[in-house]
């Protein structure tokens, strides 16, 4: 199991091929990424991601334990960029393995779910009109609360 937080760009496929490649017995290898996307007005600048280093890198390791006890799990990993970014650019992602496809999807779906409302992260997207910061939508707490 693996959690980084960083600042520098990574290479979605070159991430995925690896962590494919580690998976000697499991039968299924689920990945997801994330990518900044303008869903506000149309003319998103940027995004810029803040957290607090060691508490983020805790926080998302408990997580990952988290979904390795709820499922079985052979391997996990979590990359979450923070810093700004631009509209189009891998964010984040998450791989799972199993020796089965469901266990490896309900995995990585938590682990998003997390990822997406509960994670200690502070977004701002940023326009020609200025910074705002990003509030929690009800729509990801209601997928949060599945689990």
């Amino acid at each position: 199991m693996r959690v980084r937080v960083q600042e520098a760009a990574f290479d979605y496929g070159a991430e995925c091929g690896a962590f494919a490649a580690r998976q000697a017995g499991q039968g299924a290898v689920v990945t997801f990424a994330g990518i900044v996307r303008d869903t506000v007005r149309g003319d998103l600048q940027a995004m810029e991601i803040e957290h607090y280093p060691g508490m983020t890198e805790k926080a998302l390791a408990r997580i990952a334990e988290e979904a390795a006890r709820r499922w079985a799990l052979g391997d996990v990993l979590v990359i979450h960029r923070h810093g700004r970014l631009a509209p189009g650019e891998v964010i984040m992602m998450v791989a799972t393995a199993a020796p089965h496809r469901s266990d490896a999807f309900a995995a990585a779906e938590f682990l998003m779910d997390y990822l997406k409302s509960r994670a200690p992260f502070w977004k701002r997207e940023i326009t020609a009109d200025g910074a705002d910061w990003v509030a929690a939508r009800d729509a990801d707490e209601a997928a949060l609360s599945r689990w």
